[in-house]
């Protein structure tokens, strides 16, 4: 199986789009200690940047903090009054902690999209389009299985 940083997607990342992620993390990990760590969903979704399916993880909730956080290193990700229902069966929040995210172009599915990142470890959470709702006008869709609360 082709890792986020290698293989085939690694390549097709180099081609057309932001290529391998070769930024130094807060959080990093190698690939062994990253499946020792992760269910095998959440290392699909989180370092192979998978897509779970819509409805099956819609329900996670946030931390006593009211927090959500990444599901590979706990950083802090979307404040729980930020999330609203989309309707598209992913969780979905209008604002997400800046300085724990970042975006990167994204061209995987033959169209360009921006995809969200944890800007503490690299995971994979999933993409943000700008059919939100205000303030933001923002709609970050992401992955149930990639997110920790309670």
């Amino acid at each position: 199986m082709a890792t986020r940083n290698g293989g085939l997607t690694g390549l097709f990342r180099k081609l057309v789009g932001d290529g391998p992620d070769n930024t130094r993390r807060a959080v990093e990990k190698t690939d062994a200690q990253w499946r020792d760590a992760l269910t095998p969903d959440k290392y699909r979704v989180l370092r192979d940047a998978g897509t779970e399916r819509p409805f099956t993880n819609e329900d996670v909730h946030p931390d006593a903090d009211g927090m959500y956080r990444c599901g590979g290193c706990n950083a802090a990700l979307f404040r729980a009054d930020t999330k609203f229902d989309s309707g598209s069966g992913w969780p979905s929040f209008y604002e997400a902690e800046e300085n724990n995210v970042e975006l990167r172009r994204d061209f995987s599915m033959g169209m360009p999209r921006t995809e969200v990142v944890c800007k503490a470890c690299g995971g994979h959470l999933g993409h943000v389009f700008n059919d939100g709702p205000r303030p933001t006008g923002k709609r970050y869709c992401i992955n149930g299985c990639a997110l920790a609360g309670d």
